[in-house]
This record gives C-alpha cells, structure tokens and sequence, in this order.
C-alpha cells in the first residue's frame, strides 16, 4: 500500500531492486571465480538515487550515462584491476559495472545509502569454483 505520507516526507517503507525488496537475498545472483560479470544498474527514483556497492568486490570497468568512467584501457588501469567501489547514480541515471571473484564466497551489494539498503536494497551474489 502507498503511503502518501511517507513520500513526501522521503521516507519510503521499502526501497527495491528489480520490484521487489531483498529478493536477491532469497534467490542470490550467482558466478564463478575469474568469471567477469557485468550489473546494470538503474536509479528508477522517482526522487532519489543509489550508489551501488558490492562489498568485496572490485570494479574494473563503470559505466555511467552512455560514458566509461573506468575500464580496463583507461589510463592508469592498464591492467584491469579494479580501481572502484561505488557506481553513483542520480534519479533516472543508469549504467554498469563489471568485475570478477578471485575467491569464491557470498558478496553482498547493496545500495550504499544504508537506510536504503535496510528498506530492502540489497542482495547477494553466490560465488562458486
């Protein structure tokens, strides 16, 4: 049920990816090690954005608004070795990261306003050999 209330106050009851509160909590992502994964990421708002975080995890590559902020030929990361932790977008901004798991373990991302991510913006990512 929308509360109207809550809206205009900014305090949403619950903040999602993909429709639905913490359903990569229940149903993880999954990868493998040295597997390179790319996650899209859209700020749907309508009024606020996220920053994207995957605890653990290195971005080698973000792409932000139709630009490559970082890849593997920007210079300075020649190699592709990571280099960011967050991809910030405002409301209605969308783009990418990729990465890969040297280890294999249970990720979690989430949306790095951490009252966001208690309303249901967070998830998991299951690596395995």
């Amino acid at each position: 049920m929308v509360d109207p209330a809550g809206i205009a106050a900014g305090t949403p009851s619950l903040t999602m990816f993909n429709g639905h509160a913490t359903q990569y909590m229940h149903e993880k992502l999954s990868a493998r090690t040295d597997e390179r994964v790319r996650i899209w990421v859209l700020a749907a708002g309508p009024s606020k954005g996220t920053s994207f975080h995957v605890v653990g995890g290195q971005f080698d590559t973000v792409y932000k608004e139709g630009a490559y902020l970082l890849s593997p030929e920007t210079p300075g990361n020649p190699s592709g070795t990571g280099g960011a932790q967050a991809l910030d977008l405002a409301p209605a901004q969308g783009g990418f990261v990729e990465m890969s798991f040297p280890e294999a373990g249970t990720y979690t991302f989430v949306n790095h306003s951490f009252a966001e991510a208690e309303r249901g913006a967070r998830g998991q990512i299951e690596v395995t050999e």
